[in-house]
């Protein structure tokens, strides 16, 4: 069993803003599914090449973001080694990304409650680059919007992070940073 977690805000008025590229990214990745509302999430059940797969989407607001995929590993009992959490990094160059596993919060308050909640940082993330503007406000900047010379550099990722995702399913997080964390 796998859990693949898009980290962001619920509201509407989030949509298309940079601390949402989690979601954003989960959403492209199931096209138009029917989501559940269960644990302070929204939740899609599948199942690919045999593995049942969770794809959740936290309702908790990014900063309590651990409170539901703290219900979900426990209510299902998910080993550290099948969850995916997909965050937006400051850190990290538009157009680039990362995959980690074991490694602190790096100041992502989504991961920071993913942390304290779950006891460790011993799980698989796939960092997305979002720039970073250094000049103004860094709340103002993750929650602006993606200007559509932005989205489309995302765009052209998308079957980049289908794959990552598809991988992390089917070979876990090893083989899968091995193949996608070459330059």
């Amino acid at each position: 069993m796998k859990l693949i977690v898009g980290l962001g805000n619920p509201d509407q008025e989030y949509d298309g803003t940079r601390h949402n590229v989690g979601f954003r990214i989960v959403d492209n990745y199931l096209g138009a599914v029917n989501w559940q509302n269960k644990m302070q999430a929204l939740f899609y059940k599948t199942t690919i090449n045999n593995e049942i797969v969770y794809f959740v989407k936290p309702l908790t607001y990014m900063n309590l973001s651990g409170d539901a995929v703290a219900a979900y590993v426990n209510y299902f009992k998910i080993n550290l080694d099948d969850i995916l959490i997909i965050q937006d990094d400051l850190d990290e160059a538009l157009g680039t990304f990362k995959l980690k596993k074991k490694s602190s919060s790096g100041g992502h308050n989504g991961i920071k409650s993913i942390i304290q909640r779950l006891g460790t940082d011993d799980f698989a993330r796939l960092k997305v680059g979002i720039g970073n503007n250094q000049t103004g406000d860094t709340i103002d900047f993750v929650l602006g919007k993606f200007s559509a010379q932005e989205a489309e550099i995302l765009a052209k990722l998308q079957p980049t992070f289908n794959d990552i995702i598809t991988s992390f399913i089917e070979k876990g997080i090893a083989k899968t940073m091995n193949v996608y964390n070459t330059k």
